[in-house]
């Protein structure tokens, strides 16, 4: 089959740092589906994948891609739940090959339905950040998904990024009241349009802003950006007995002294990853939150979150989209049909 992957890190300006080549075709194990990949997004994790392959060279490259959606062709002897035909969506597994390429090999656990009032690129577009979110927000964080914290506030810092993008409306339909930072007027729109109730510019300091529209602290922050640079300003901005959620990895230490100690507060992270990396017992929860947000699809509960579409799974497509994320000028999903 063709494939795209990485030969070993080179800056996304290079060339060589994507290339095609022909590899066997995979063959699924008894909890596997095979899956012939029809679109795939693009995220922060495949630059970040990308940059720690380091100068080893890579043979074969090393496949990227952790969001597709395609249709199953064959399944594992202990898979019940697909069969060949069906139209499945999802974000797959770190710690194996990624679905660029014609091909794709995923445990059948992480997977689900694709909705099916979507096309398989806006489906492709949502498994890593709509679990990610919903990890986040509702196993993490503790919201109430039925309403219980309705009026609550949630302040979203990256509100137009992949995981901001799925993360606004889940808010939004367990009844949080929402405030999103967001800088460029299109990224502004982007927020509004999915429903953030209050903008704040994150270039500007945002505890002024916030006190400015009656807002003196938050339940509820997740910080979906630098973990780092808004470390003081969350902690100031977090209310008492609150939750901070994180999802972006530290360089540095951090001071988690005062003031966050004399808030007590509950500081959690989400890494999507973790249950299939660490092989949890429940990685089927990943494909039941994609069988829920599939619903909300279907009922028109839930938004398309594609930005962007490139026509073609190919070395320069993959370069142009890496190229936005390691800029940070795209925002809500970019997707590769193929």
């Amino acid at each position: 089959m063709k494939a795209i992957g990485a030969p070993r890190f080179l800056p996304v300006t290079h060339p060589d740092c994507l290339v095609e080549f022909e590899t066997p075709d995979p063959t699924p194990g008894p909890n596997d589906v095979l899956v012939k990949v029809h679109a795939v997004a693009i995220n922060p994790v495949d630059t970040k994948v990308r940059k720690l392959l380091g100068d080893s060279p890579q043979s074969p490259p090393r496949i990227l891609g952790w969001d597709a959606a395609g249709t199953v062709i064959r399944v594992g002897s202990a898979v019940n739940a697909f069969a060949p035909g069906d139209e499945i969506y999802y974000a797959g597994d770190v710690t194996r090959p990624g679905s660029n390429s014609e091909l794709h090999c995923v445990e059948a656990a992480l997977a689900a339905k694709k909705p099916t009032t979507l096309t398989f690129a806006d489906a492709a577009a949502l498994p890593l950040v709509t679990i990610t979110a919903w990890e986040l927000l509702f196993d993490r964080m503790g919201v109430d998904p039925h309403g219980r914290d309705s009026g609550k506030h949630l302040l979203i810092l990256n509100g137009a990024g992949g995981v901001g993008s799925a993360l606004i409306p889940l808010a939004k339909s367990a009844g949080l009241i929402v405030t999103a930072t967001a800088s460029r007027p299109e990224t502004r729109a982007w927020c509004t349009s999915l429903g953030a109730d209050h903008l704040l510019d994150h270039h500007q300091p945002l505890r002024p802003q916030a006190e400015a529209l009656r807002i003196h602290e938050f339940p509820f922050i997740a910080n979906l950006h630098n973990t780092e640079t808004y470390w003081q300003t969350t902690s100031h901005l977090l209310a008492p007995l609150g939750t901070l959620g994180l999802i972006v990895e530290t360089q540095n230490p951090v001071d988690i002294g005062n003031p966050l100690r004399l808030k007590s507060p509950r500081i959690v992270w989400e890494y999507m990853f973790t249950r299939s990396r660490m092989q949890t017992p429940c990685r089927h929860h990943q494909g039941e939150i994609l069988a829920r947000i599939a619903t909300r699809c279907d009922l028109a509960t839930f938004p398309k979150l594609t930005t962007r579409t490139l026509t073609g799974l190919t070395v320069q497509n993959l370069i142009t989209a890496h190229t936005a994320m390691e800029s940070s000028t795209a925002h809500g999903k970019w997707v590769i049909t193929t």
